[in-house]
């Protein structure tokens, strides 16, 4: 499996960006897939994840009515509004086939005030 993001970059605070995630390979079994985040000297967290149906989700509570994930096949979008300089970190796609986690090679987000 292989996870190719794009989108990202520099946005004043209050402004949107837009992540995207393809996976190729044998994605027959993907569940989930999501996104972590991961900022300079702290930890990697999960930011959101969708289920396989596209129709679960979950999202950290920080993130919580401001982004959105959703899934249509083997993408997944992150829509990343009202952005906070909070926000800065490197944006990791996953996804997890059965007992494996695959990751994208991850992508800068940083929001200036």
């Amino acid at each position: 499996v292989q996870l190719v993001e794009s989108g990202g970059g520099s946005v004043q605070a209050g402004g949107s960006l837009r992540l995207s995630c393809v996976a190729s390979g044998n994605t027959f079994a993907l569940n989930p897939m999501g996104w972590y985040r991961q900022a300079p000297g702290k930890e990697r967290v999960v930011v959101a994840f969708t289920r396989a149906d596209g129709t679960s989700t979950h999202y950290e509570d920080s993130v919580k009515g401001r982004f959105t994930i959703s899934r249509d096949k083997n993408t997944i979008t992150l829509q990343m509004n009202n952005l906070k300089p909070e926000d800065t970190a490197a944006y990791l796609c996953y996804a997890v086939d059965w007992t494996t986690i695959h990751w994208g090679q991850g992508t800068q987000v940083t929001v200036f005030s």
